[in-house]
């Protein structure tokens, strides 16, 4: 029934929305944007409504009293019987105790019911008591270990990996439950070790307050920042999967509108962009473009000399400095003070008493009309873009040296870099360290309205184009009454441009992405940890009201400009006006990698407590040798060996798994990729020409910088010894590689295993 329920709700809003959209009536703008509102709502239902095809139903709750509720992605009302609820959604309060009752607290209910759907078909049914009276023996100690709807939740981590994240909307456990609905103000921090759930957590936090505070964060949109293009494909289908689809996802090289920076660069010469000494070096390479002469400049202008001196010029530009408007909009603050102050000079020339006001007002008018005048005023203070800025201060080792003095010279060093050709793509023209200088410049020069006159010019010329297409149209009417008349008769398509001039975007996505100074409703960041101080810059100012969700692990930070505690990069920003959440139970990680990723973890950090793992494979982590170096004929023949091993192992688990699922990932060092990548392409255990970072693929080899937030189902490390060497951070980069394996973990190494991974024994 709900399934049919389902088909009719969406058949109708795909009725009413096609109706919406053939709705050309010409309006006022405000009737227009209701209409372009009104499809945008029932766009986003029919998405909701598709995505709930898929484990529609999930639960059900026995009340005390005898009530029946079912609990699902979406809610459903039977329009036939004075809207009885018949399905609710999972957000609505009602639905709450499916999450966080138990035989403890049972809140009112007596037997919470999981419901394990393929397609329209339920496989299985696992039923909790939550009366301890009702419960046998083995359920009250299931009970006992604080999870809900453990065989349903157990069944759930257990599934092969398919290469994109899949929602937990069926299994949420309490703890991630109470920060999934804490109230969206304020800044939240979610600290969380491997396999806890951060990132599953936070989308659902974002599909939760959408669902109940649509009002206001539906203006405003909810922006998710993830830490490479890899992990948001990861994640890209959680949210729509649960009805949302206005969230933007974006990567820290995404932020800055029309750009997406794909250049690399050395990971020192990033970390000095993050860092926070980079700020003042903005700011003081924006004051060092407003100059003053050396010696004194002559000019004849209409037949009158005029003197650009130091002393004048510093007065307007002190002028244009104290009104603390950005740069290019003081520009005009500058010009007109120093067009004042040039007309003043020629009018004492001429003689006191001799001209009036209107005299000096006609001077300055034709001194601001000559060219040789303009030329000087705009090397004085010039009109900037930040690209512009950031091109030429890092192309420019003098005036690099001369804005950056508090930077050693060995770190102004790595700034340095000519500037781009125009035959750069504009991506590959910056770095993503790149894009928060950008952004910090962009806040510093403002805009002198050019860009966006520009703009405006453009759009409303497709305006008018468009509605001189609309007025033909209607003029071609052959049944018009000749007597009536025409449209042509009483507007013309500029004035009906102008009247259907609305939003120019169709969604918040697309005016968030064009808009640097777009302001979000709430935003969330996951791996946070990774953020530079300049980043964390960027990323407040999109957010305000500091409403903000930031989940991560200080013990994975992996960038050197990353945290070394939440305080440090909360502190500038809400000093400690902020609150800490933990995840303290691992449902990914199987207790036989735990162990081993726990040494780990106290070698980083003693004190830092370890997330308890909730299962065990029995399938105990492995270590073999590699004869040499990965690209060496014998290492290569290795490599290719254990990660054709691993896939097929994985591949015979049959965990309950769709076929054509389970994933194997081989990580290595940096420098080693490339190697270990084309081994296994000669060897055909990886495809030719296959994208590196599909995740889709049975064996995929990344990075560990790529790795970010994923998981698979086995995992190989090669030259665990070398991650360790290749950054000062090499300890959060191991830990992050052995804690990305649901399943499996074996690691490959030409030399003798780092003594942190003393638990691993050899095979071989």
């Amino acid at each position: 029934m709900l399934y049919e329920l389902l088909e009719d709700r969406r058949k109708d809003t795909s009725r009413r929305l096609a109706d919406t959209l053939r709705d050309e009536t010409v309006g006022t703008p405000q009737a227009i944007t209701q209409r372009d509102a009104a499809a945008a709502l029932l766009a986003d239902r029919l998405a909701a409504l598709r995505a709930a095809e898929h484990g529609l139903a999930f639960g059900r709750l026995d009340t005390d009293d005898g009530e029946t509720r079912y609990v699902g992605r979406i809610g459903l009302l039977d329009e036939q019987n004075e809207y009885e609820p018949l399905l609710m959604d999972w957000r609505a309060p009602a639905a709450r105790p499916f999450y966080t009752a138990t035989a403890a607290n049972p809140e009112g209910m007596r037997r919470r019911r999981h419901l394990r759907t393929r397609l329209r078909e339920v496989v299985a049914i696992d039923d909790e008591p939550l009366n301890l009276a009702e419960m046998t023996e083995e359920e009250a100690a299931r009970s006992s270990t604080g999870l809900t709807s453990e065989a349903a939740l157990l069944s759930a981590v257990s599934e092969a990996r398919t290469g994109r994240m899949g929602d937990i909307v069926a299994t949420i456990q309490g703890e991630q439950d109470r920060i999934i609905r804490s109230k969206p103000s304020g800044v939240l921090v979610v600290q969380g070790g491997p396999g806890t759930g951060k990132t599953a957590v936070a989308l659902h936090r974002a599909a939760y307050l959408l669902y109940t505070h649509r009002d206001r964060l539906a203006r405003r949109g909810v922006l998710v920042v993830g830490p490479n293009p890899t992990f948001l494909r990861y994640i890209g289908q959680v949210l729509p999967s649960l009805g949302e689809t206005s969230v933007v996802l974006g990567t820290v090289a995404q932020l800055y509108p029309g750009l997406d920076a794909r250049r690399t660069e050395d990971p020192a010469a990033a970390a000095l962009k993050g860092s926070a000494e980079m700020a003042p070096v903005v700011a003081a390479a924006v004051r060092d473009r407003q100059q003053v002469p050396r010696q004194p400049i002559e000019l004849e202008v209409e037949q009158q000399l005029v003197v650009l001196d130091k002393d004048t010029v510093s007065q307007a530009r002190t002028r244009a400095r104290r009104s603390r408007k950005p740069h290019n909009e003081a520009r005009r603050i500058f010009r007109k003070e120093l067009l004042r102050l040039l007309a003043e000079q020629v009018a004492q020339r001429v003689g006191q008493g001799l001209l009036d006001r209107r005299d000096v007002d006609d001077i300055r008018d034709e001194l601001g009309s000559a060219p040789a005048l303009a030329e000087h005023l705009e090397s004085f203070w010039p009109t900037l873009s930040p690209e512009q800025l950031l091109t030429d201060l890092f192309a420019d080792r003098k005036r690099l040296n001369q804005v950056a003095r508090r930077i050693p010279a060995e770190q102004r060093a790595l700034l340095e870099r000519p500037a781009p050709g125009d035959d750069v793509p504009y991506d590959q023209r910056w770095t993503a360290a790149d894009v928060a200088l950008l952004d910090e410049a962009a806040e510093l020069l403002g805009d002198d309205g050019s860009a966006q006159a520009a703009a405006e010019a453009a759009a409303l010329r497709e305006e008018v184009e468009y509605a001189q297409g609309v007025l033909d149209v209607l003029d071609l009417e052959e049944d018009l009454d000749p007597e009536l008349l025409r449209a042509t008769d009483i507007i013309d398509a500029d004035r009906l441009a102008e009247r259907m001039q609305v939003s120019r975007y169709d969604s918040t996505a697309e005016r968030a992405a064009a808009d640097r100074e777009w302001t979000y409703g709430h935003v969330i960041v996951d791996e946070a940890q990774e953020l530079s101080a300049m980043a964390w810059r960027m990323l407040m100012r999109r957010a305000p009201t500091r409403s903000m969700t930031l989940v991560g692990d200080i013990a994975q930070t992996g960038d050197r400009g990353g945290a070394g505690s939440w305080d440090e990069v909360l502190s500038p920003f809400v000093a400690r006006r902020w609150r800490l959440e933990q995840l303290t139970v691992n449902y990914r990680t199987p207790s036989e990698i735990a162990d081993v990723a726990d040494d780990v973890l106290a070698e980083i950090d003693a004190s830092l407590e370890p997330p308890s793992s909730v299962r065990s494979t029995g399938v105990p982590p492995w270590a073999a040798p590699l004869p040499d170096v990965p690209g060496t004929p014998a290492a290569d023949a290795e490599l290719a060996r254990r990660a054709a091993a691993e896939r097929d192992a994985v591949a015979r688990t049959g965990l309950d798994a769709v076929e054509g699922t389970g994933r194997t990932a081989v990580l290595a060092p940096s420098a080693r990729v490339g190697a270990v990548r084309d081994a296994l392409v000669a060897a055909g255990v990886v495809a030719d020409g296959a994208d590196p970072e599909d995740l889709d693929a049975p064996v995929v080899v990344l990075p560990v910088t790529a790795a970010k937030g994923l998981e698979f189902d086995a995992v190989l490390v090669v030259e665990p010894q070398e991650m360790l060497d290749e950054s000062p951070r090499g300890l959060n980069d191991l830990y992050v590689a052995i804690t990305r394996a649901t399943q499996r973990l074996g690691v490959l190494s030409s030399t003798e295993l780092p003594p942190v991974l003393k638990r691993i024994g050899r095979d071989g």
